[in-house]
């Protein structure tokens, strides 16, 4: 996944060691977003989101989201996003400003 992001225009990216309870995702250096990365054969959607959420929380940053792989997929380009509803308006209220 930081290769894959460093080659498509990230370069400061960079894998985050864990800190425990204290963690704040698991790629660096991209601001204001945690990612958290998966590669499980049994998808636990809810339980990845509230792991983003707390390390977004301990990170102090605005947007989290899941990145998880798919299986017999090793191309990142091929892999699945997930973010909760609340971080979807968040995205869009820094896309497009604050909701009228």
């Amino acid at each position: 996944m930081v290769k894959w992001l460093q080659c498509n225009g990230y370069p400061d990216v960079e894998r985050r060691t864990l800190s425990g309870v204290h963690d704040r995702g698991d790629i660096a250096g991209l601001r204001s977003l945690v990612i958290e990365v998966k590669d499980w054969a049994r998808m636990d959607l809810a339980g990845w989101l509230g792991e983003a959420e707390r390390e977004r929380q301990n990170a102090g940053a605005s947007h989290a989201v899941v990145i998880h792989k798919r299986r017999g997929k090793g191309n990142p380009n091929d892999w699945y996003v997930t973010l909760s509803g609340e971080q979807l308006l968040r995205f869009l209220a820094a896309l497009y400003g604050e909701r009228q």
